[in-house]
């Protein structure tokens, strides 16, 4: 049997989302299936009735894909409910290199792309520098607030 994977992220802007993390990422939105000209297209011909779809759902993309095809589709599903606590889990941007790169060259690695995800959105929690240890890693959060390291 095959398995694919996806990631589902629950958010209160879908679209939002998709377009940070498809900057974070190097994602694309996922275009609708079949011909559609939207999501919701598509959705209304799988008979999914009108009152199930908030307002706007589907007439953006809410998901994003690996363009390469490699990772999991990443689907941002609206839920009402606001994020209230710290993630149990998140992402590792890891641009650095590992640890056969030199930690000043990981660390203006990381610092490149910490600037281009607050150009997109994203907000600096805490910088974590240590070169004794060989670490140089920033804590960020989304737009929303989930917290995600670049390392």
């Amino acid at each position: 049997m095959e398995m694919t994977v996806q990631l589902t992220i629950d958010c209160s802007d879908p679209q939002r989302m998709v377009t940070f993390w498809a900057e974070a990422l190097g994602y694309v939105p996922e275009p609708p299936p079949g011909g559609h000209t939207t999501w919701r297209a598509h959705w209304a011909a799988m008979g999914v009735p009108e009152e199930e779809l908030p307002p706007g759902a589907g007439d953006v993309p809410e998901s994003i894909i690996d363009p390469a095809g490699r990772g999991p589709r990443v689907w941002f599903q609206q839920v009402p409910e606001p994020k209230v606590a710290k993630n149990r889990w998140h992402f590792d941007l890891k641009v650095g290199g590992g640890r056969d790169v030199p930690v000043d060259v990981r660390a203006q690695r990381v610092k490149t792309t910490v600037e281009r995800l607050l150009k997109a959105g994203a907000t600096v929690l805490r910088i974590k520098d240590e070169p004794g240890m060989g670490l140089y890693a920033t804590a960020m959060q989304d737009p929303e607030g989930n917290e995600f390291d670049v390392v």
